[in-house]
């Protein structure tokens, strides 16, 4: 059920829990050296433009952009409990940060002869957008605590067509003074959730696989990151897998999420 609290009451009469205090903290100072860090890339991006006309400073500069809204979002994360929408986009954020990191250490430390033909590169920016499509969904269903929903694989509660609320399962914003710790939705919006999630890594599995098997004629480092895409998409199926016949052991939820970020 849905119970509006107060949030500063809430947080302050909330009893310390060390060992989530300790890995909040340690997430915290990571993140603030993270920003220091691509502070510090950015500066030095701008100066040595003076005598390099092609040291890219916009990359970086938006970067820094980037990760001070993350911090932001980090921010709320805690003082809005937990709010599905910016727990969601918190993800997405530290998943843009590492993506954009990788495109500026491709940009100005390889001269790679690496290019996609073409005729691809429409098919590849559609690939691209499916998988964020689908990292959004994970993200979403962990946020609403849907992972457990469908406990088995490949029926979901002995079924192929279990109750579920699609209505209830995506809306976005239910206000303010909301704890979202543990969920809030309904048995069937969670169901809804994780089949969406689940029909959403079908249809990735599908593209970016023929994708990966077009590409593998091309020869070089082409087929080679091909051949690496398609590794780590069966890896990322068989976590998924996983994760719901083994009822989502920390580590292998933690893999899940790193290998989608190598996915991307």
């Amino acid at each position: 059920s849905e119970e509006h609290v107060d949030e500063k009451h809430y947080l302050e009469q909330r009893p310390l829990e060390p060992h989530k205090g300790w890995a909040e903290m340690v997430h915290r100072y990571f993140a603030g050296a993270l920003g220091l860090l691509i502070l510090a890339i950015t500066i030095l991006s701008w100066k040595r433009r003076r005598d390099d006309p092609d040291q890219p400073v916009w990359l970086p500069t938006f970067l820094l952009g980037v990760v001070i809204f993350q911090a932001i979002l980090g921010m709320w994360t805690v003082t809005l409990l937990l709010k599905p929408v910016v727990v969601m986009g918190h993800l997405l954020g530290g998943f843009t940060t590492l993506s954009l990191l990788f495109l500026l250490l491709l940009i100005v430390g390889t001269r790679s002869s690496c290019v996609v033909p073409q005729a691809m590169r429409g098919w590849a920016m559609l690939g691209l957008v499916i998988l964020v499509m689908q990292i959004a969904l994970g993200g979403w269903t962990s946020t609403n605590y849907a992972a457990l929903s469908c406990p088995d694989f490949p029926t979901c509660q002995g079924v192929w067509a279990p109750e579920a609320d699609f209505s209830e399962a995506f809306v976005m914003w239910r206000g303010l003074g909301i704890n979202y710790e543990y969920g809030v939705l309904e048995h069937p919006a969670r169901v809804a959730i994780h089949l969406t999630h689940r029909i959403g890594a079908i249809i990735t599995f599908l593209y970016i696989g023929g994708l990966v098997w077009a590409l593998r004629g091309q020869g070089g480092l082409l087929a080679q990151a091909a051949t690496v895409v398609a590794a780590l998409l069966l890896v990322q199926v068989g976590l998924g897998i996983t994760n719901v016949i083994m009822h989502l052991p920390l580590p292998v939820a933690v893999a899940h999420n790193a290998v989608a970020a190598l996915l991307l």
